[in-house]
């Protein structure tokens, strides 16, 4: 009996996380990157410190708009910043903090799924 889902076509998954790198579907990003369901990429300008931590609001600015977005970062919760998380909370969406693998796992249980979902991934050793 197979039991591999099936995805729909554009799909973008995460196929791999590790060694310093994110691969989805056929890219290798050496950098944090945004992962919708549809697309992927690496900002210019990623910064994770207090003062320039604007990943959310590029979250919502390039998407559709999503219901859940997870922060896959090795257990760092302190680099969200409170106000960006009221910030999420705010375009009623639900952030989820988990380390990188998780959230990599999850977020391709929610693309399979169709869910709107977003995700900031942060790439592991």
């Amino acid at each position: 009996m197979d039991v591999t889902p099936l995805v729909s076509k554009g799909r973008q998954l995460v196929e791999s996380c590790g060694d310093g790198t994110l691969k989805t579907s056929g890219s290798v990003y050496p950098a944090p990157v945004i992962a919708f369901s549809e697309s992927c990429f690496s900002p210019e300008t990623f910064q994770a410190d207090e003062s320039g931590f604007k990943i959310s609001r590029e979250v919502f600015q390039k998407s559709y708009g999503p219901l859940i977005m997870l922060f896959g970062a090795e257990g760092n919760t302190r680099l969200i910043p409170e106000i960006e998380k009221e910030f999420v909370r705010q375009q009623n969406c639900a952030l989820n903090v988990m380390n990188t693998g998780t959230a990599c796992r999850t977020f391709n249980v929610l693309c399979v799924e169709d869910r709107r979902v977003a995700a900031v991934l942060f790439p592991v050793d």
